[in-house]
Formats: C-alpha cells, structure tokens, sequence
C-alpha cells in the first residue's frame, strides 16, 4: 500500500509537493506584482482611459480619489505571499496616489480674501428649506448660488434670506442671492430648460465679478454603462457662454454632476481653476451628503485667487454645500 498523500509508484499528486507549491506561489506573485503595475498605470494614464461606449474613462475619473484604496488591498496579498517583489511592485500605485492627491491632504487655506461665495444644491425634494437657508446664510457669504430650485422653495429661500441677502434673482432652477447689487442678470441657455445663469455682481470696494450659478445634466449608472451624453451637452454651451464672457473676474458656482478632472468636462475646467484644489483641505467630498463620496460640486474661478475653500454642514438637501473665500 503507497503512503498517504502519494501515488501508487510512490510519487507525490501533481502541485501537491514542495517544489509544485513553490511554483504556484512564484506564479502568484508574478500575478500581484503584474496587477500592480497595471493598476498603477491605469491611474497615471487616467485620462488616456477611452470614454465610447459605456463612458468608462468619466466613471473612472470621477471614482479617482477612491483608487488608492487598491494599495492596502494588494499590500495584505503581497504579504500573505510573503513576496518582495509584490511588495515592491505596490509602491508603484502608492506613489501614483500620492502625485495625483497628495497635496490635496495637506490644509492650503490660508487668510485673505474680499469675496466669500457658497454654492448649494439644496434638493428640490428637501423637506426643510427654511432651515437649509438658515445654515446658508449663518455662513455669512457675500454671494449664494442655489441650485435645482422649485417654485415653491425659491419662495421660501427669498423670504428667509432676505435681511442677509437683500438683492437676489431667480431664473428657472438656479438663483443668486447677494448682498451686493447685481446687474446684467441673465439666463445662459445650455439645455432646453433653464439651468444656469449669470450675474454681475457689484460690492461698494473692488472691481465687479461675474458670478454663473449652474447645474448640469444629471448622470445615470446603469447596465448600460455611465450615461452621460446631455450633461457633456451642457459643459460645451457652458464653456461657449464663458469664451463670450469679457468680464476679468468670472466665478462659476454650482452642481457639476462630475468631478473637476472628469475630462468630459475639459471645455469648462480648462478655462478655470478649482477653488478646492488650490486651496482646500482634504477632498472636500459633496455628494451624497450622508456618506460624501464624489466632489461634484464647486467653486471655479478665472482671474481670482482662491484663499480658502470648505464644505459647510448638512442640510436637507442629498449635496453638502462648498464655500471658498476668494480675492479679487
């Protein structure tokens, strides 16, 4: 009778000896680095991810912060294995995450500033919006952009906002509140329906600003894929009103439905500059508002310089509220 664990002519089954399992853990390991290094480059080469069909390099982009989370996982692997090399191979997407939002960790708000403006879209289905407008105006912003506004909330922020902001205009969903005087208000077509507008805004020291509220298309997930096509739609008249705008000081305000390096939205954030990127702290998540996972609201400027940039606390509403302060 052959020993257990062995054949009949006394050789162990095949993969079941050392030698065997040595091979399949070097196989492993061949694995893990390989995946690393792939993983790696696919953050690196984030923008170079093709966008046909399912819309696959926006869906990545928006979910970029969140590639990081594939260091730990395969540093646990690497050392199940016990291999060097997979171990090594994970700094690869470790330093990718660190270039790309490293610097984003670090608290860059500083002092300064003449302009502080909050951008909110405050749910047109929020069951409070007397007590959103209340954490607005408790912020003390000189200037609130207000997106996707029914009729009967316009109403109810205009009357609870009116001794802070006495100037203030609604156009469609979006409306501006000021404490300043706004002139040239305007709506600035980029869907069929009315979803973003402009305004001059016009404080007793200092050169007037434009400030845009907007709200693009919204975005579906869905066995189709990352649907798109009407908020891209949206950034490209976006981005043709802004070519036209001739004022110096231009603030965009409002709910993006896609993050800042989304390069379907490159018509727009190629021609401005994000408030939280240059000076925030952290990722300033916005959405949802009870486990913020994406930044799909902003505060984008040309001709400014951004001081500081936050999110306010949460309201009724599904997006958490941005803030930045900003100099002229």
């Amino acid at each position: 009778m052959s020993p257990p664990g062995t054949s009949p002519t006394g050789t162990s089954p095949p993969g079941t000896s050392p030698t065997g399992r040595a091979a399949r853990r070097r196989v492993a390991c061949r694995v893990l680095a390989g995946a690393a290094v792939v993983w790696a480059a696919a953050m690196a080469l984030h923008a170079s991810i093709p966008n046909a069909g399912v819309n696959a390099g926006s869906l990545f982009q928006t979910l970029l912060p969140w590639t990081g989370l594939g260091v730990p996982s395969l540093l646990v692997l690497a050392a199940v294995l016990r291999s060097r090399l997979a171990a090594v191979a994970v700094l690869a997407p470790a330093v990718v995450w660190v270039t790309l939002f490293g610097g984003a960790l670090t608290d860059k708000r500083a002092g300064g500033g003449d302009l502080t403006v909050v951008s909110h879209n405050v749910d047109e289905g929020n069951a409070d919006p007397a007590g959103t407008a209340r954490v607005l105006a408790a912020a003390g912003a000189d200037v609130l952009a207000l997106e996707e506004l029914s009729d009967a909330s316009a109403a109810v922020y205009s009357r609870e906002l009116a001794a802070a902001y006495p100037h203030h205009a609604v156009i469609g969903g979006v409306g501006i509140w000021s404490r300043h005087p706004l002139a040239d208000v305007k709506a600035v077509p980029i869907m069929p329906w009315t979803r973003a507008m402009r305004a001059t805004v016009r404080a007793p020291e200092g050169p007037p600003v434009a400030v845009y509220a907007v709200h693009l298309a919204s975005v579906r997930v869905s066995t189709a894929g990352f649907t798109t096509g009407r908020r891209n739609d949206a950034a490209r008249e976006l981005a043709a009103a802004l070519r036209s705008e001739t004022a110096p000081r231009v603030v965009v305000l409002g709910d993006f439905n896609g993050a800042y390096r989304d390069r379907a939205l490159a018509p727009v954030t190629s021609r401005l500059r994000s408030a939280q990127a240059e000076a925030g702290a952290g990722l300033g998540f916005t959405w949802p508002a009870a486990f913020p996972a994406v930044r799909i609201d902003d505060v984008l400027v040309r001709g400014m310089t951004p001081r500081a940039a936050w999110t306010l606390p949460a309201t009724g509403s599904d997006h958490l509220p941005v803030a930045a302060r900003l100099s002229r």
